[in-house]
């Protein structure tokens, strides 16, 4: 498929070069420019019409030729503008069309590109199509990284083709706040399934005692942890996805796809039986004690680790190292850091008698997938779990009662703990006094890690859309302050100034 540094592969037909345009679709970015050459008939505007059609998600949608206008624009899940530049008279013309603007708002797909050739940036993306045989030749150049999204959409292909499905239709789901990506994959039968793209990636720059965050705070490297609480989950007859097929080695998996619907309405807010069904599939999980060491091949058993102290210390700390400066205005100084560590130190030392199982880490609403069609726990997808660990069974209750995405009011807060606390009291061995205060300390550290979390997206990542949870993520950490084990932190919130609602 490649040479050199060039990308080279044969297209035996029409539907191969549709197939090749919507593989592209998911490769490009905004700021990309795609320049199409190649003869009259080359190919080059089935190419670009596969490209825009996947983008649409619409296989029927209209794409006039631009060979008059020059160029024509779609407002799509990234604006696209495709230009024809066959009959440009000048190439200073370019700009008088728009080519910088699209550009830097969107994706540009150039057909004719030698006609503006110096007017093109360099960073593009030149794609040569060419006949060959009874098919087409397509020979791609590209800087480093941008090659590599194209040759890691190939590799994808080339999965699915390994799996049987080297001919399905493949379109953009979502990605997340990680380096993870998913696509909906749609074979030429059967029922839509979803492709999770994880590639590996380097250790990061050492945080703590040299190891870099991931292995602090024990986030998932690679696949193994999530195929093996999947399965472990399954087993015990929770919706969580089946494993089609897994590259541990390029982080590509392909899984059952569970449903689209989710937990909140059409306006953003709780759907209340959802929740509650929610609340009583993790008093079900919380009841059976999860094996801490789960086989997940021949060759490969993964161990689930531990909430430990240095992973909430490391959580705790995002209060310090980015909220504190971005609402007062001044860093915290060394004796505050020092007495905020301290006190963790001794709420940490209060989990001690907590009961502890699996920990799903995220149980919240992004992560959570309604099943109408079944019963029980059943009704309950669950997805997103390859960071699990073994911790106080508080912290999930946590996630989900104090949703960090959406408001839960009061009375349906108190009808979920209600709920949870109901069905737990009739397990043998609960201790709801400790489970408790479990739950306070827990849910204060998570949104004092969410409180920092939201800062450093917005300073560091330039992410500010996650600013808006900002004034829920302190309401409910005065919730969580309101237990008398952790008036300690309550007095320090207050003098540091956090706890306040933000506007």
């Amino acid at each position: 498929m490649t040479t050199g540094d060039a990308i080279s592969l044969f297209l035996k037909d029409e539907a191969a070069t549709i197939r090749f345009g919507e593989d592209l679709a998911l490769a490009l970015k905004a700021g990309d420019c795609l320049a199409l050459s190649g003869d009259l008939g080359a190919g080059k505007s089935s190419l670009a019409r596969a490209i825009l059609r996947a983008m649409a998600d619409d296989e029927g949608l209209e794409v006039p030729s631009p060979t008059f206008t020059l160029v024509q624009s779609y407002d799509l899940r990234i604006p696209v503008s495709h230009f024809d530049l066959y009959r440009l008279g000048d190439p200073a013309e370019l700009t008088e069309l728009g080519f910088d603007e699209a550009l830097q708002n969107g994706i540009c797909l150039v057909e004719w590109p030698e006609m503006a050739e110096g007017e093109l940036p360099e960073t593009r993306i030149s794609l040569r199509l060419e006949h060959e045989g009874a098919g087409r030749r397509a020979t791609i150049a590209a800087a480093e990284k941008t090659a590599a999204r194209i040759r890691r959409v190939l590799d994808i292909r080339s999965f699915l083709a390994d799996a049987g499905y080297g001919e399905a239709r493949r379109r953009f789901l979502i990605g997340d706040a990680s380096l993870r990506a998913y696509e909906s994959v749609f074979p030429k039968k059967g029922e839509r399934k979803i492709l999770m793209d994880w590639p590996p990636l380097p250790d990061g720059p050492p945080v703590l005692d040299g190891k870099p965050y991931p292995k602090v705070a024990h986030i998932a490297e690679n696949a193994y942890p999530f195929v093996a609480v999947a399965n472990a989950l399954r087993e015990r007859g929770f919706a969580a996805p089946e494993i089609y097929k897994v590259d541990y080695n390029k982080g590509i998996l392909l899984i059952e796809d569970l449903g689209s619907e989710g937990v909140l309405d059409d306006a953003g807010r709780p759907i209340a039986e959802r929740y509650r069904q929610s609340v009583a599939c993790l008093a079900h999980l919380h009841s059976m004690q999860i094996p801490r060491d789960i086989p997940v091949s021949a060759t490969h058993t993964h161990h689930i680790p531990d909430f430990d102290r240095t992973a909430m210390k490391m959580e705790v700390r995002l209060v310090l190292d980015w909220h504190i400066a971005w609402k007062r205005g001044t860093a915290p100084t060394d004796a505050e850091r020092e007495e905020y560590l301290a006190i963790w130190d001794d709420l940490i030392d209060e989990l001690k008698s907590a009961e502890t199982n699996l920990l799903l880490r995220d149980f919240h609403s992004p992560n959570i997938i309604w099943r109408g069609h079944e019963s029980g726990i059943r009704r309950i997808g669950i997805i997103d779990f390859q960071d699990s660990m073994i911790g106080p069974t508080a912290y999930d209750l946590a996630s989900i009662v104090q949703d960090a995405r959406v408001t839960i009011e009061p009375d349906l807060f108190r009808q979920l703990m209600d709920d949870y606390l109901k069905i737990r009291r009739a397990q043998a061995g609960f201790d709801e006094g400790e489970f408790m205060k479990a739950w306070a300390i827990m849910s204060a550290q998570r949104n004092c890690k969410l409180a920092g979390l939201w800062v450093r997206l917005l300073q560091r990542d330039g992410k500010s859309g996650y600013l808006k949870h900002m004034p829920r993520t302190l309401a409910y950490l005065r919730v969580a302050l309101e237990h008398e084990t952790l008036a300690p932190l309550r007095d320090w919130c207050a003098r540091a100034g956090i706890g306040q609602s933000e506007s």
